[in-house]
């Protein structure tokens, strides 16, 4: 694959096919949220364009971010990291004190804006336990120094993230800590110990007291059309949608189940719209481009020029391979509900632009590789 030079900086070639890859999905998003939101914005706000406009203003400010990150060394991360982590656990716990729907704690209202904590949370993990596992390196035996500290990183912001009901990205926040684990190394006994340990939280915090709503979410997901006007409604609606896209699909613009039978059609289950109006061929396509990112993103952690940098980029297309896997398995209905987005394609700006600002690490990372990519 051909390279592109970007300046003449010490960096090296800017990952051409990655970058492309990240651009086509923005497009494909912005392109999306438009056409699954045009509706519900004609009637609540008398603009079709209503959500456009605001994703819109939120990829300008994540590429201004891609592009910072991208020309930023993504070892002075290193530096800033303390204080970082220090803002992050601020966000984390004044979240707890705005109560959306189902009283979760997931955004802080910031004028026109909502500020999503637990998007930035994940990726300042990544960097911790990047920087501690290179610095831990040769110095990590034994289940206590090679596995107990990283797992107690990884549950205190777990836990700080279950404190506001958000288990979709608690559980993303403990799968991404494992893996970085796993990369490094570590010994299969202790992956089991975890595991056990994870299965047993996962269970309490499906069971525990005030969370009957997510007890509702997995009865619903074994027969959703036991209530399909109740609890199945929305994967019902979403089941809809892919059989009416058949192959090829009904057209852009063109979906039934955005106006006002799938609620919200441009967050969680955008990717319903996508399977009506493009049909099992553009699923394929957007699949693909995914592919494609993880691929390239993979070849970055094996290639990158020390421990800190392969860290780094695994837990950043971990994060985004998670993501994708969750709300795609949400939306076809082989996993219960929760909100996780899709990423780049998904309305919201906290998730936009933090995965468009990580995409920027991503690629900086492979500018400083010592093998072409």
């Amino acid at each position: 694959m051909e390279k592109v030079r970007l300046s003449k900086t010490k960096f090296g070639n800017v990952d051409f096919t990655m970058h492309l890859t990240v651009l086509a999905l923005v497009a494909i998003g912005l392109v999306m949220v438009y056409s699954a939101s045009s509706y519900i914005a004609a009637i609540n706000y008398k603009d079709s364009t209503h959500y456009l406009k605001t994703q819109l203003l939120s990829a300008v400010i994540g590429f201004a971010a891609l592009f910072f990150m991208m020309n930023f060394d993504y070892h002075k991360i290193k530096k800033y990291l303390k204080p970082t982590v220090i803002v992050t656990i601020v966000l984390l716990i004044v979240v707890l004190f705005f109560h959306g729907k189902d009283e979760t704690s997931r955004w802080i209202p910031l004028g026109p804006f909502n500020l999503q904590p637990s998007e930035i949370a994940k990726y300042v993990l990544v960097a911790v336990l990047a920087f501690l596992l290179e610095k831990n390196k040769g110095n990590d035996s034994g289940f206590i120094k090679g596995i107990l500290l990283y797992a107690l990183v990884g549950g205190f912001f777990a836990g700080l993230i279950y404190l506001g009901k958000n288990l979709s990205t608690t559980l993303i926040v403990v799968m991404v800590t494992l893996v970085l684990l796993f990369a490094a190394g570590r010994k299969m006994r202790y992956f089991i110990i975890m595991l056990a340990l994870v299965a047993a939280v996962g269970t309490f915090g499906i069971l525990a007291p005030g969370a009957e709503y997510r007890m509702n979410r997995i009865t619903s997901f074994m027969n959703p059309w036991a209530d399909a006007s109740g609890t199945g409604y929305q994967v019902t609606q979403s089941f809809m949608a892919f059989g009416s896209g058949g192959l090829f699909g009904v057209g852009l613009g063109n979906s039934r189940q955005k106006c006002l039978y799938l609620p919200e059609p441009q967050n969680d289950f955008i990717f319903a719209i996508i399977a009506e109006e493009f049909g099992l061929l553009g699923c394929v396509i957007l699949i693909s481009l995914y592919f494609l990112l993880l691929y390239r993103g993979a070849l970055a952690a094996i290639r990158a020029k020390d421990s800190f940098g392969c860290f780094l980029a695994t837990g950043i297309i971990t994060v985004i391979g998670l993501q994708c896997v969750i709300n795609m398995a949400v939306v076809t209905g082989t996993m219960p509900v929760t909100g996780v987005t899709l990423p780049f394609i998904s309305y919201g700006g906290s998730s936009l632009i933090i995965n468009m600002a990580s995409m920027g690490v991503l690629l900086n990372i492979t500018r400083q590789n010592n093998k072409a990519l």
